[in-house]
């Protein structure tokens, strides 16, 4: 499922999908708070970038240490931003996935949230070595919507890649081999997907913020055939959690689905309803500009249990 000779045709595929798209396609509802307006000459990193200018201040002002890492993924580079916690002590590792943005600010001040609960966080650029010259999102160029490009990676890619960064964290001296995933909007559909197919064995727990699980699919090719197949969840072994907004109406309505799914095949799923909070609600949230406090309420909530679920691990 994971071999090199799946992934290349599927990686055409998306390759020449993007070329003939020619206009962003997103599978993540996106409203005004998400999408900044456009500036000429901007890529769309870089619009995101400046619409998290909290975020940014907030991670200028953590206590907490990180660093940019590199590690070698076939013939690609992957990138990621990891942060550790402000103890010596061995803990577990959470993966913190991006949005369908790619990686910016918000999600790595999110991972840094995490850290503060006392886990190292890896933040991954799932795009890394898609852009130009071996770049990931900051190199994407203006014109190329990383949504469309994260939309469009087989599930066997995002595999690899949380199987490659899970390898890199059980390598940390500081792990204790533990590994749970934090999935925001486009990667919580990622690791519900990761967690349901082939995945690496130290996984205890999948956090899912925001997005649709199986038995739908989602993504990739399941966005233009509608008689592509759904996604058993027969594989899932690991207990996943389901952070829902009440009013991210895609993802409500998608829930009852997955309930049924997972229930008759009796794995251990729980949906946890975000009341009045809207989709991206821990981006969205932490913006000055918002004015709906039940997202607030929402951060407040999703973080008091997450320290639960992952300190259950």
């Amino acid at each position: 499922m994971n071999s090199r000779k799946t992934l290349r045709p599927r990686l055409a595929a998306a390759a020449a999908s993007l070329a003939l798209l020619g206009a962003p396609v997103l599978a993540q509802s996106a409203g005004p708070a998400e999408r900044p307006a456009p500036v000429p000459g901007q890529s769309n990193f870089q619009r995101q970038q400046a619409a998290q200018a909290y975020a940014t201040a907030k991670l200028a002002k953590t206590p907490r240490r990180h660093e940019w890492v590199a590690i070698r993924m076939g013939d690609r580079t992957l990138r990621a931003y990891v942060t550790w916690p402000q103890t010596k002590a061995k803990v577990p590792v959470v993966i913190v996935g991006h949005e369908v943005f790619g990686l910016t600010d918000s999600t790595r001040n999110t991972a840094d949230e995490i850290a503060a609960m006392g886990y190292i966080t890896i933040a991954p650029d799932m795009l890394s070595g898609l852009a130009p010259n071996g770049g990931g999102t900051s190199a994407l160029p203006a014109g190329i919507d990383p949504g469309t490009m994260d939309t469009l990676l087989p599930s066997e890619y995002a595999n690899a890649q949380f199987d490659a960064w899970a390898d890199y964290a059980q390598k940390l001296p500081q792990s204790n081999g533990k590994l749970a995933i934090v999935g925001l909007s486009w990667s919580g559909g990622a690791a519900f997907r990761y967690a349901a197919m082939k995945h690496h064995p130290s996984l205890k727990v999948v956090n899912v913020f925001y997005d649709i699980g199986p038995p739908t699919s989602g993504q990739f090719l399941a966005k233009f055939d509608p008689k592509f197949p759904v996604l058993p969840v027969t594989g899932v072994d690991v207990p996943v959690y389901h952070f829902i907004p009440t009013l991210d109406t895609r993802v409500l309505n998608s829930a009852p689905a997955t309930k049924a799914a997972m229930d008759a095949a009796g794995k251990k799923y729980e949906q946890i309803f975000l009341e009045g909070a809207e989709h991206a609600f821990f981006r969205v949230g932490e913006d000055p500009k918002n004015t709906n406090q039940a997202n607030r309420a929402a951060i407040a909530e999703a973080m008091k249990r997450l320290k639960v679920i992952l300190g259950a691990m």
